[in-house]
C-alpha cells in the first residue's frame, strides 16, 4: 500500500496553476493564436464541422484552408480579439495541413489527420500509465505500439476556480516511447479501435487520480444538482471572491482542503478549455473517490454527462465507462457495490454504456493490473454501436428482474440469451439471501436457462437477493460469451453496511 500513497502524494504535489489562456488582445499582443488543443500531429474528428478558434487582431480578418479542400473558411476576430469558426473535415485521411492565416500571420499545422476522437477521462485507473506497473508489465504492448496513425495528447493536471478559456498541450505519435507516459486504458481502447476500423485514432486523456466526480462538473450543474452540497464546497465561495481566476500562490499557502476533488476546478481548467473541439465520444473511468457518498453519485455522474452534453453542443454522444472493480475497501460507511449500483443507474441517460470488472479486480489493490482488457471491453461498446460491428459481445449479465417462489427467488437476466455460466466451473459464488428482518446469509445458486434460482436452508421465506455485495467480492457468474455479471440487489432498502 506505501507505493500507493506515494503515488497520490505525487499527484497531490502536482503543479496547480495554468498558464497563459486565450485572452482578450492588447495592441501590443496582436499576434495570430490558436487554442492549445490545436497542433502538429493532431486528429480532427472525421465527417465533421470542426469548430476551430483562437485569437487575433481585434476585427482581424481570419482564413482557414485545409489541404483537402480547396475552398477556405472565412471568419472575423471579435472586438477582444476572439474569432471561432467551422470547418468540413474530410472522411479518414492522412498528411494533412490545416492553415489558419490574418493579416500579419500564418499558423501551418503539419502532418494532421482526419480519423476518430475519443476523449478518455477520470481517475486514477484512467490515468494510470502504461509504465505505470512497471517497465516490465506491459512491455510487450509497448514494443508493439508502432501506431504511426494512432495520435496521444495529455492534458496538464491543473486546478482552476473559475473557467478557463485555453491551456497548453501537445499532440504526440503514437510509438513505444510516448506510448509509456500515456493511460494504458486509453491506448489499449484506441489501438482496439485502430486495428478493427484501420482509421487514424486521437485520443485526448484528461484525468487525474484521486478526483471525485464533483471536480469534473461545472459550477451551474453542480448547483442545480444538489443545491444543498456541502461536503467540498466549503470556503468555496470564498476562495472565488479572491483576488484571480487561478489560485496562483505557492503550494504552502493554498487552502488544505484545496485539491482535484473541489467542485469544478478539473472542469475548469482540463475541459472547458477544449470545448467545442469536435470528437466521437468519451470513455470514463472514475467512482472510487466516491464511494462513501453512492447516493449523491445517483445524481452527480448522469448530472455531469448532461452537462458535458449541453455544453458541447453535439448532441448526445457516446459515453461509456467502467463499473468500478472489486477493492476491499477499509474504514468505508458502505459496500463499494452501492457506488457500483449508482453507476448502473446511469445507463438511463441515451447513448451510456457500462464496462463490468467484477472479474478483473484485485481486492488487495484499488489499482488492478488488467488494463488491457478494461480498454478492449470498452472499444467493443464503441465498435457495435457506434462503428456497425456486428459480431461483438458487449455486456455480461444484467439484473433484469425477480420472483418469489415458495422458499426459493427466481433472479432473471438480459444478455443471457447465450447462457450463464459459472466461470472455471462448479458452484456460483458470492449470492446471498434474507427474510424480512433483512439479515443476509450465504445462499445456494443454481442456474436454470437464462435465470438463477436461489435458497438457503437459513430462511424460509425469503424476500430479498444480493449478489456480489460486499466490496472487494469477485465472483464467477458470466454469460457464455464470457462477460461478468454487475453486482445487484433485488431489495430498494435503504444504505446499510
Amino acid at each position: 500500500m506505501i507505493k500507493y500513497l506515494l503515488h497520490y502524494l505525487s499527484l497531490a504535489f502536482s503543479i496547480l496553476i495554468i498558464p497563459t489562456g486565450l485572452h482578450a488582445q492588447t495592441k501590443g499582443e496582436a499576434q495570430l493564436k490558436l487554442a492549445g488543443i490545436f497542433g502538429d500531429h493532431m486528429v480532427l474528428q472525421r465527417n465533421s464541422d470542426a469548430p476551430v478558434w483562437g485569437v487575433a487582431k481585434p476585427k482581424a480578418k481570419i482564413t482557414i484552408q485545409g489541404s483537402w479542400s480547396s475552398q477556405s473558411v472565412k471568419t472575423i476576430a471579435d472586438e477582444k480579439g476572439k474569432w471561432m469558426t467551422r470547418i468540413r473535415t474530410p472522411k479518414a485521411g492522412k498528411n494533412l495541413t490545416l492553415t489558419v492565416k490574418s493579416e500579419d500571420r500564418k499558423i501551418e499545422l503539419k502532418n494532421v489527420l482526419s480519423g476518430e476522437v475519443w476523449i478518455c477521462s477520470g481517475q486514477s485507473n484512467m490515468q494510470w500509465k502504461m509504465r505505470g506497473f512497471g517497465l516490465a508489465h506491459f512491455k510487450e504492448d509497448v514494443d508493439k505500439a508502432k501506431f504511426p496513425e494512432i495520435r496521444l495528447c495529455d492534458i496538464p493536471q491543473v486546478i482552476a476556480l473559475e473557467e478557463q478559456d485555453d491551456l497548453k498541450t501537445r499532440w504526440n505519435v503514437c510509438s513505444p516511447q510516448s506510448v509509456m507516459n500515456f493511460s494504458a486504458v486509453a491506448y489499449f481502447f484506441g489501438s482496439r479501435l485502430h486495428q478493427e476500423l484501420d482509421v487514424p485514432i486521437g485520443l485526448i486523456s484528461t484525468n487525474w487520480g484521486g478526483s471525485a466526480i464533483e471536480g469534473w462538473i461545472s459550477k451551474e450543474a453542480l448547483k442545480q444538482t444538489l443545491p444543498n452540497y456541502k461536503e467540498s464546497t466549503k470556503n468555496y465561495s470564498k476562495w472565488l471572491a479572491g483576488s484571480g481566476a487561478l489560485y496562483s500562490r505557492a503550494l504552502k499557502n493554498q487552502p488544505k482542503s484545496l485539491n482535484q476533488s473541489s467542485p469544478s476546478v478539473l472542469y475548469n481548467s482540463m475541459l472547458k478549455p477544449i470545448i467545442p473541439f469536435s470528437f466521437r465520444g468519451v470513455i470514463w473511468y472514475q467512482g472510487e473517490s466516491n464511494v462513501k457518498r453512492p447516493l449523491e453519485y445517483r445524481k452527480l455522474f448522469p448530472s455531469m454527462i448532461r452537462d458535458w452534453r449541453a455544453r458541447w453542443g453535439q448532441g448526445d454522444f457516446p459515453f461509456y465507462y467502467v463499473q468500478i472493480a472489486p477493492f476491499a475497501y477499509k474504514n468505508e460507511p458502505f459496500s463499494a457495490a452501492f457506488l457500483r449500483e449508482a453507476q448502473m443507474m446511469a445507463l438511463s441517460e441515451p447513448k451510456t454504456g457500462m464496462v463490468v470488472t467484477m472479474d478483473l479486480g484485485d481486492f488487495t489493490n484499488i489499482h488492478p493490473k488488467r488494463k488491457k482488457p478494461v480498454g478492449e471491453r470498452l472499444a467493443m461498446l464503441a465498435l457495435a454501436r457506434d462503428y456497425g460491428k456486428t459480431d461483438i459481445a458487449t455486456s455480461g449479465p444484467f439484473y433484469s428482474k425477480s420472483r418469489i417462489e415458495k422458499n426459493t427467488i427466481r433472479v432473471k437476466f438480459s444478455h443471457a440469451d447465450t447462457g450463464l455460466v459459472a466461470k472455471g466451473g462448479g458452484e456460483l459464488t458470492h449470492f446471498t439471501i434474507a427474510g424480512s428482518n433483512k439479515t443476509f446469509v450465504p445462499a445456494k445458486a443454481v442456474i436454470e436457462g437464462h435465470s438463477i434460482v436461489v435458497s438457503s436452508d437459513a430462511v424460509r421465506k425469503p424476500v430479498a437477493v444480493r449478489f456480489a455485495w460486499g466490496s472487494g467480492d469477485e465472483p464467477n457468474l458470466v454469460n457464455k460469451d464470457g462477460l461478468p455479471a454487475s453486482s445487484f440487489r433485488t431489495d430498494d432498502w435503504p444504505l446499510s453496511k
